[in-house]
């Protein structure tokens, strides 16, 4: 809250404060700032007191003013150009989603669109200009960045007390003992991973129906660096790649980063839409389709048998690959559908980790892949990092083998499942709705208001919010935000996000 008896003027106080939320990249490049008047009213301070921050900031270079439009946070990277390499973000229209005749897919290249549907062949320009990184990482940096003491609602991860777990630091020290830490910690470790946790790892995919061996499984540093070995090893800047949408920024940012050209799929219900899957084959020829198969983030869907089939029919019929991220496996039913165990390894690849259930920062993950593909993956893991660290590795082996971790996850999966019905009561109550069934850790809500303004006013009651913006591929304006169900069980997070909601 600005103070009139600070040091600093109010004026002072209210630049500052935007200007370290726009360095922190909570306020992302290309975002709006408030109006004179809605500040004004939000700060309970002057239009003149807005006008001066406002100013400051211009002379700092960190916004700019677009002629009525309003004040634009400004990349701070002034090197970078304006699109990037290989860009490409698909537009689809409503009616795309039926069998129509006239239906299209649009294709957003550099600057330029596409109607691959229509006989015309020239280009009209658009200005598109792609925002992924910063906004995408916009979460990441809040996670680091702390914002407040309270239950965070954007968050991607249980609380930390939620966690917490003595056998973690039980498996350490046994790892960690002279006589063990002399054995691998004076030499480099096997390439494809510790060999203690690709066992426990093929073990414990077998309850998932995915059978592989020790051998066709590399440990990675977290799930993500997973996803980004497949996308080294089996594409080129340039490539077509399909993605779920709504789906997770993060994703889409390190995709366009390696010049990828995305192209975004509806998610519904039970899956992909496969009529705009089919579309996309036929027209861009693309080499991968990104998945989350079972509790999708953000909407908790999960994949129906007969979309699985579907889609794994579209893979061999148009020869692309399928990546499938089961981040959040350890909270899910065991026997839910996925399109690694329909399809043996064959033309997918399986992606997982522990961040979700165990340790964030231990940062250990793996994918499983079909056998011609392991020696490939393995040299694009030894380019960009020789081996992983093997301590906290033979560490997660130990809590696989033991059991520990398995009970863990049922502990955490009977407190979620109480923690959502508070969460579904509370969110109900202060008149929102669900754009999906309430399942797995998060909850896809429908706020009625304008998701990315409601974020930056909540940012001032130290809540970080997740905007539906963020989960689609043209960042285009929502209603919709994703919530934790883990940090959104409390009274007092509604009642500020009532207040604020019924001030936008």
């Amino acid at each position: 809250m600005l103070m009139k008896t600070a040091a600093l003027s109010l004026t002072e106080q209210l630049a500052n404060r935007f200007a370290e939320r726009i360095r922190t990249r909570l306020l992302a490049p290309g975002a709006r700032l408030p109006s004179v008047r809605q500040c004004a009213e939000q700060q309970q301070v002057s239009p003149t007191t807005v006008v001066a921050a406002y100013d400051q900031l211009l002379a700092q270079g960190l916004v700019e003013a677009r002629k009525n439009r309003g004040f634009f946070v400004r990349e701070l990277n002034q090197n970078r150009p304006l699109v990037q390499a290989g860009w490409a973000a698909p537009a689809i229209n409503n009616e795309v989603n039926e069998p129509a005749a006239n239906a299209s897919v649009t294709s957003v290249v550099g600057m330029q669109t596409l109607n691959p549907w229509s006989t015309a062949t020239g280009f009209t320009s658009v200005a598109v200009a792609p925002a992924y990184p910063s906004n995408a990482t916009a979460l990441i940096r809040g996670m680091f960045h702390k914002i407040s003491n309270k239950p965070q609602p954007g968050m991607g991860v249980f609380p930390p007390e939620w966690l917490e777990a003595s056998f973690l630091s039980a498996a350490v020290r046994k790892v960690t003992s002279t006589r063990a830490l002399h054995a691998f910690s004076l030499q480099y470790g096997e390439p494809l991973g510790d060999g203690g946790l690709r066992r426990a790892l093929s073990q414990k995919l077998t309850t998932l129906n995915i059978h592989t061996p020790p051998e066709h499984i590399i440990t990675t540093v977290g799930a993500t660096h997973a996803l980004d070995i497949v996308s080294r090893t089996l594409l080129v800047a340039g490539d077509h790649v399909m993605v779920e949408e709504p789906g997770w920024a993060v994703e889409f940012a390190r995709l366009t980063a390696l010049g990828m050209r995305i192209l975004p799929v509806p998610r519904g219900p039970i899956g992909p839409d496969l009529e705009v899957m089919a579309r996309y084959c036929e027209v861009h020829a693309p080499k991968l389709f990104v998945s989350v198969s079972v509790f999708h983030n953000p909407t908790g869907y999960s994949l129906s048998p007969g979309s699985a089939h579907r889609v794994l029919q579209l893979a061999n019929q148009h020869n692309f690959h399928i990546v499938e991220d089961d981040t959040y496996s350890h909270i899910a039913p065991e026997h839910a559908t996925r399109l690694c165990a329909l399809d043996g390894l064959q033309r997918t690849l399986y992606v997982s980790g522990f961040a979700k259930i165990l340790a964030p920062n231990w940062r250990v993950g793996y994918l499983a892949a079909p056998a011609d593909l392991v020696e490939r993956l393995l040299d694009t893991k030894l380019l960009a990092s020789l081996t992983t660290p093997a301590l906290l590795e033979k560490a997660i082996a130990l809590c696989i083998e033991q059991g520990q971790l398995r009970r863990h996850a049922e502990r955490i999966r009977t407190r979620l499942d109480a923690a959502r019905a508070r969460s579904v009561k509370l969110a109900l109550a202060y008149g929102c709705t669900f754009a999906a069934e309430p399942v797995g850790l998060f909850g896809w809500v429908d706020t009625g208001v304008d998701t990315d303004a409601l974020a930056q006013r909540m940012l001032d009651e130290g809540y970080l919010l997740a905007p539906g913006a963020l989960f689609h591929a043209g960042r285009k304006p929502s209603t919709l935000m994703r919530i934790n169900f883990a940090t959104t069980q409390d009274a007092a997070f509604w009642g500020v996000f009532a207040r604020v909601r019924g001030g936008s």
